[in-house]
């Protein structure tokens, strides 16, 4: 999938090659006014931290300021039906991550649905996870911990921001492909669940690279491994999961954005050259590599069909991991 991913934002280097026709009209009038970018996650979470070094510089771009509002709940499925309801006139986003394909085939009703209810913008980013444990717990590589988990079914804890989350399903993934076994414990969010894993009330994670980089750092936990298909340049020295333990494996919290269905085709393609020139910013590309994301972009197009992949992939693993549905 990363060369999946990376191919689509090589394809648009040249920006006027992916962006279609706008109406000069259209160009030279909007945006009228500030934008709204929903973000369906607390303030200061590492999903509203990227979303908003990429909105500085959109703001920049259209010249008008696009306003970060925090609607969190629900794995972000409370801004992502919010987003359904709004006005198709440009002027509501939201910033959505894979949860917007992930919660379908978890929750009984999101109040959206992924493939058809949204005009996809653009892909900004995405995320490889850290397979994380407390420094107490003796393994020094995935395969070691996956030993101490078949020896001892279920009396080890991993932790997760919330039940159907991307943190969750990767780890039920990675044991399911082992036959391995543990206890989940759903937390409120990534920071209460990273608040016990280092208290050691659980045992391990698999958790965003940008939240694992600073307890990794101050030997609060251990990075056993990444999920991305390659190592990141933010942990050089940890392995993935697929060279270390399952070959192909990959899981990626990416990110984007979306506008409620209907939108003007136009409207679609000056936000999609806004994303893309910012993503391109040294200060955007800098900021997001400090936190190990990846920078991404390309078409609305390519965007619109990457979802589709991704609900279909993700509709899978669930099948696979046995994932109890809420």
């Amino acid at each position: 999938m990363i060369k999946l991913i990376r191919s689509i934002a090589i394809s648009c280097s040249a920006l006027s090659a992916c962006l279609g026709s706008f109406s000069p009209a259209h160009a030279n009038t909007w945006p009228t006014k500030p934008i709204r970018l929903l973000v369906g996650f607390a303030p200061g979470g590492p999903t509203d931290v990227v979303a908003r070094i990429i909105a500085e510089e959109m703001g920049k771009e259209l010249k008008q300021p696009i306003i970060v509002e925090n609607k969190a709940g629900a794995a972000g499925n409370i801004a992502a039906a919010m987003l359904k309801q709004a006005p198709a006139d440009g002027y509501t986003l939201l910033y959505n991550t894979s949860s917007i394909v992930i919660a379908p085939w978890v929750y009984q009703q999101v109040g959206f649905d992924p493939l058809t209810d949204f005009t996809p913008i653009a892909l900004t980013a995405a995320v490889p996870l850290v397979l994380a444990i407390n420094p107490n717990v003796n393994a020094g590589s995935p395969q070691e911990l996956i030993n101490l988990l078949l020896a001892t079914p279920d009396h080890y804890n991993y932790a997760s921001s919330g039940t159907g989350a991307i943190e969750h399903l990767t780890a039920a993934h990675m044991l399911s492909a082992v036959n391995a076994k543990a206890v989940h414990v759903p937390y409120k969010g990534t920071a209460p669940a990273q608040v016990d894993l280092i208290a050691g009330a659980t045992q391990f994670t698999t958790t965003t690279l940008n939240t694992a980089i600073s307890p990794v750092k101050a030997g609060q936990l251990k990075a056993l491994a990444v999920t991305s298909k390659e190592r990141t340049p933010a942990m050089p020295d940890v392995p993935t999961l697929s060279e270390s333990l399952i070959p192909g494996f990959e899981s990626l919290a990416w990110q984007g954005i979306v506008a409620p269905l209907g939108t003007p085709t136009e409207l679609v393609t000056i936000l999609n050259n806004a994303i893309n020139k910012a993503l391109q910013t040294t200060q955007v590309q800098t900021k997001l590599a400090q936190q190990g994301t990846i920078v991404l972009g390309g078409s609305a197009t390519e965007y619109k069909d990457y979802i589709a992949s991704e609900y279909k992939r993700w509709g899978e693993v669930v099948e696979i991991a046995d994932v109890a549905l809420d």
